[in-house]
Formats: structure tokens, C-alpha cells, sequence
């Protein structure tokens, strides 16, 4: 498994944000993690990122515990969070440069990687614009840019499509599913959008602090006994 939690725990003062989380994620696996607002997905992601530790638990990224071994788990890793975090005022290519260069990837390799990127996410012809001029679509494509970078074996996005108007919504899907199968890359994509996760492989619910369900979306309808996704979902979380 490309991605392996096992009986994560993390709590912030008396609230338990996370209670005893187990999931996988496979190479070409491409995972919807479906929750309400709260059920503490964005906490798992920031364990999984090493921006917290967890207070028990493990979770390994390839063979590498992001607890004990965080360099040797981050390098594997690719992320785009939930919150914008390019810097506006530098060009498309500046971005993705200088996370090139923090990643300590040579110069020309950099360039070749930077412009197969921009051309697979049809943003050639914007490389020298400032980020502030992009649609709020083409500066989740670039921040998803920057994340393949690197070339991880497990892409995390963090309800990266809020505030994206539904058009590039659904190509940033198509092509974060394609770029899972293409590279057999692990994808665990973060929601409340019933509809991201419709079409993914397999679903994990999670909703206060603890996985739900985890299988297929047909095997969640007809556990609820519901007609359609969104009421299964609803019915399991309510």
C-alpha cells in the first residue's frame, strides 16, 4: 500500500478530532475521503503532511512512518490544501520554480518538468503571467502543477475545489483521475461534495472524527438502503 493509517488519534484539549482513523490507499488507487464540515478530515491530512503529530497511531507513506521518518515520508508526497497558497505576485513559472528549487531538482530538469506541466494542464500560454490575474480554476491547476513536481507516489488534496466554479471543477477531477492512472500514483481526494466522490474507486466516510464506511459507492446505497448516494451519505452521517 502506498498508503497505510492505522488507529490514528488526535485530540485538541477535550475535543477528539480524530478517533482511532484506519485507511489505505494503493498505487493507481484513486480514494474519495467524503465527509461533512468537521468530521476531521483536514486534521488527518495536516498528520499525513507533518504539520501536526499525531497522539497515537501510525501512518506510513510507502515504508516511510511520517511520525518517525517525516523526510523520507514527505518526499513521496504531494499536496494541494484546501487553503490558496501561491504567491500572487510571481508568474506561474516563478511559482512552480520555486518549488522546484526547494525540492533541490536541477535546473533543466526543473525547466522540462515546469513546461510539460503547464502544457498538460493547458496553461502554456499563461507561464508568464502573475498568478494574481488567474481564474480561481487555472490557480488550483498551477498549485496542482506544483504538487506533481516532485513526481509523488501519493497526491493529497484537501477539498481542493472549493470556490472553483463547476466547469474546472470537474476537468481538475478528470485530470487528477487520469494522472492516477497514467502514473499509478495513490490519490486520497477530500470532500463534502457527494459528487467528486461519486466516481472514484472506493469511498471512505468519515464523519465526527471516525471512518463510517469504507468500499464501494453501490455497497454504501444498499447498506442505508437508500436510492441515491447523496441519501446513503446523508443517512450515515445524519
Amino acid at each position: 500500500m502506498t498508503l497505510n493509517v492505522t488507529s490514528i488519534c488526535k485530540s485538541f484539549g477535550r475535543r477528539k478530532a480524530l478517533d482511532a482513523v484506519s485507511l489505505q490507499v494503493g498505487a493507481g488507487e484513486f480514494v474519495a475521503l467524503l465527509g461533512p464540515n468537521g468530521a476531521g478530515k483536514t486534521t488527518l491530512f495536516q498528520i499525513l503532511s507533518g504539520l501536526f503529530i499525531a497522539d497515537s497511531g501510525q501512518a506510513l507513506i510507502g515504508d516511510a512512518d511520517i511520525g518517525s521518518a517525516p523526510i523520507a515520508a514527505l518526499a513521496q508526497l504531494g499536496i494541494v490544501f484546501q487553503q490558496p497558497a501561491l504567491d500572487l505576485d510571481l508568474s506561474v513559472t516563478a511559482n512552480l520554480q520555486f518549488q522546484a528549487d526547494l525540492h533541490g531538482i536541477a535546473r533543466r530538469e526543473a525547466h522540462q518538468r515546469i513546461r510539460d506541466a503547464l502544457a498538460r494542464f493547458g496553461l502554456s500560454e499563461r507561464a508568464h503571467e502573475a498568478a494574481r490575474v488567474l481564474s480561481g480554476g487555472n490557480r488550483r491547476k498551477v498549485e496542482l502543477a506544483r504538487a506533481l513536481l516532485t513526481r509523488p507516489k501519493l497526491l493529497l488534496m484537501d477539498e481542493a475545489t472549493v470556490g472553483v466554479d463547476p466547469a474546472s471543477r470537474m476537468q481538475i477531477i478528470a485530470d487528477v483521475k487520469a494522472l492516477c492512472k497514467e502514473q499509478n500514483m495513490a490519490v486520497l481526494w477530500a470532500t463534502h461534495l457527494v459528487d467528486e466522490a461519486a466516481g472514484a474507486d472506493r469511498i471512505v466516510v468519515m464523519a465526527k472524527g471516525r471512518v463510517q464506511f469504507d468500499g464501494l459507492a453501490t455497497q454504501l446505497i444498499a447498506d442505508q438502503h437508500c436510492a441515491t448516494l447523496t441519501d446513503a451519505f446523508l443517512r450515515l452521517t445524519s
